[in-house]
């Protein structure tokens, strides 16, 4: 009886220690297996909201009123300034393509959005420079009909900046938020939070962006709006770097593309065969066949799949259609 008291005494201990670890493939900023009670969840989430919220009142801040400032301070006519609003717009829609692929495959998702961020921050400072700078104003007299090639110049490179920045942002920062929550654990629950705070993160940027911003924007100055964006992002970046101790780290995984290339490979040099027990067999289910020609090769992932990655690879592929819908409403609003 004591001995069995004993074993529960210590089963209740092991399972106290478990606890004060996260065990789903997070590492804390040393590498080590992060504590549950110093890392994750709202302490480390906290810093990730404050970024996403200076950068999305920049964004529409900029965004909303870009083609005014086209054709009011450039003097562009309405439909050059068009096409450079639409260019930039497409640009930035885009980027996060790359940056998200970059960041799974090879830098991880908190140095890409560090390095985004500094990105965004030069590209703020360049606007702000340019409104305050004499030999980069668009104009040297109160009287402005044709502005500097150099204003435009930085005035471009800035915005662009911007753009690159928000590549790295996007597709990074609310999943590197998300990374904070374990699944398995009561933290759950906490993470559907989360995403509440970060919609309404989100709409509260976009309210004071497109209408404080816009209004300092109009009726007190654009070098006062574009130094006010870029102390908050100053500020909000230095204090994302700070909370560095608090938040987990997933590690880059390599090529996300790799493994489905490798289903569909393996799944075509076995296209002739069928399998014994179930004649009905999707074509890409045949990436995880053994043939025994090959069992020498078990080990090759062009020729042999296992039914994780055969699994994974078609809820890709079922996103497909998906994306090619929201693809032609996006058109539409372009």
């Amino acid at each position: 009886m004591e001995q069995e008291m004993e074993k529960r005494k210590q089963g209740r201990i092991e399972e106290c220690e478990e606890e004060k670890w996260v065990h789903d493939a997070s590492v804390d900023y040393k590498g080590r297996v992060p504590s549950r009670a110093s890392t994750g969840a709202w302490k480390a989430s906290f810093f990730v909201l404050i970024l996403e919220f200076s950068e999305r009142v920049s964004h529409f801040g900029i965004s909303s009123n870009l083609i005014t400032y086209l054709t009011k301070v450039i003097h562009e006519d309405l439909k050059t300034a068009a096409k450079n609003v639409n260019y930039w717009a497409g640009t930035t829609a885009m980027m996060p393509l790359i940056g998200g692929f970059v960041a799974d495959a090879y830098t991880g998702r908190f140095h890409m959005v560090l390095f985004s961020s500094v990105i965004y921050l030069m590209g703020l400072s360049l606007l702000t420079l340019s409104q305050f700078i004499p030999s980069l104003k668009q104009c040297s007299s109160k009287i402005c009909n044709q502005p500097k090639v150099i204003h435009e110049m930085v005035f471009f490179l800035a915005i662009y900046c911007i753009s690159l920045g928000t590549g790295g942002h996007k597709p990074c920062l609310e999943s590197f938020g998300a990374d904070q929550f374990d699944d398995d654990h009561s933290e759950e629950r906490k993470k559907m939070s989360f995403f509440n705070w970060w919609s309404f993160t989100v709409c509260f940027a976009l309210l004071l962006g497109a209408t404080m911003v816009v209004y300092v924007q109009d009726f007190v100055g654009w070098g006062v709006a574009s130094f006010i964006l870029t102390t908050l992002m100053a500020l909000t970046t230095i204090a994302f770097y700070l909370g560095k101790p608090f938040y987990r780290y997933r590690k880059p995984e390599g090529n996300p593309f790799k493994p489905i290339l490798q289903v569909i490979v393996a799944s075509m040099r076995k296209r002739h065969l069928s399998c014994p027990s179930n004649p009905a067999l999707l074509f890409l289910d045949k990436a995880a066949i053994v043939e025994e020609k090959y069992i020498e090769q078990k080990d090759n992932a062009w020729r042999l799949a296992t039914v994780t990655r055969v699994e994974e690879t078609k809820l890709i592929l079922n996103v497909v259609p998906i994306w090619l819908t929201s693809l032609t409403v996006g058109v539409c609003v372009a």
